[in-house]
This record gives structure tokens, sequence and C-alpha cells, in this order.
């Protein structure tokens, strides 16, 4: 192209095969190349007021495209993406899902291990949250015959599921595990 080039889409478009070479010189990942050449035709497009024309216009860009880059690299030092503090390699955690459903299994068999009285409480008023009136009335028994089944079951399902906190006498549990 002339030193004579005019500011045009046309002339901007047959530059676009130049611009991807030149910005292959800079970067080395097609993707980071496909960034600054959209970078630098975003930036001259903005700028279209300052190119003079009968300047060389690929020259123009070029120079736009260069500082583009550099620009690029001084925002990567200062942001350091993939340092420890960087947002994106902070790992959520989550526990492991294979745990819960060994222990969603441990205490389907501790429950069946309880005698029908004390599973049934626990699985009416623990489980479905139904009220100790109602529970008793399903067990056809008194409420205190309810709330002594539950309590049993609790201490015997923390003893079979190995939480010694859980079925010591109220007195001697730690006030964290009372909470």
């Amino acid at each position: 192209m002339s030193t004579d080039e005019k500011f045009s889409g046309r002339n901007i478009i047959a530059l676009i095969p130049a611009l991807r070479a030149f910005g292959r010189s800079l970067c080395r990942q097609g993707e980071d190349v496909d960034d600054l050449v959209q970078e630098t035709l975003v930036r001259a497009l903005g700028s279209i007021h300052q190119f003079e024309p009968g300047t060389n216009l690929r020259s123009w860009l070029f120079t736009i495209m260069r500082n583009a880059f550099y620009t690029g690299k001084r925002k990567q030092v200062r942001e350091r993406p993939g340092l420890l503090d960087c947002v994106s390699t902070i790992e959520l955690p989550s526990a492991p899902s294979q745990e819960w459903t060994v222990r969603r299994r441990e205490v389907h068999e501790a429950l069946n291990r309880l005698p029908d009285g004390q599973r049934q409480a626990i699985v009416l008023v623990g489980v479905l949250e139904v009220g100790y009136a109602e529970a008793a009335q399903i067990c056809g028994c008194n409420i205190g015959t309810i709330k002594s089944r539950l309590n049993r079951a609790r201490c015997r399902l923390a003893q079979l599921l190995g939480d010694d906190e859980l079925h010591a006498p109220p007195s001697t549990r730690s006030s964290a595990s009372l909470n």
C-alpha cells in the first residue's frame, strides 16, 4: 500500500492478514493473536480521528498493535494471574460425595439394628418431624413412652455409629455438642 493511504474499511480488511502475521511475532498462541488483532482494530477504530491521511496505515496499525501488546504485558505483570492469592486458583472446598454415601449406609444399617419401637420413634420424631403427641397416637402409646424410646434410640444410634460424645450422659457432654 502506498504512503498516501486513506483510512477506510477496505484498507483495514486488506491488512488483517498482515496484522495476524505481526501478531504471531509478538504472541505465541493462536487465541492470543486473535485477541491482539481484535484489540488493535478496536483501538484503531476508536482513534480514527488521530490517523493522518498521507501516512502509512499499515505502520499506524502495527504501532497500535505493538502498544496494545506491551500494555497487555504490563497488565499481566501487575495482575499476575496464577499466583497463590489469585481467585482463579482458589479451590472451593467440597466434601467428597462418597463419604456421605458411606455414612448414609452406616446410619441406615444402625437404624435397622434398633428395636422396632425405638426405630419407629426416631423415624417419626427425628426424621419426619412428627410431634410427640402424634407419634404417641401413631404408635399406640403414651407421650412419655415415645420420649423414652426416642432418647434410647438416639443413644443407641450414637453408640452404633461410634459417636461417644452423643451417647454420653447430658452432664458430661461438651457445650459445643449441645448447640
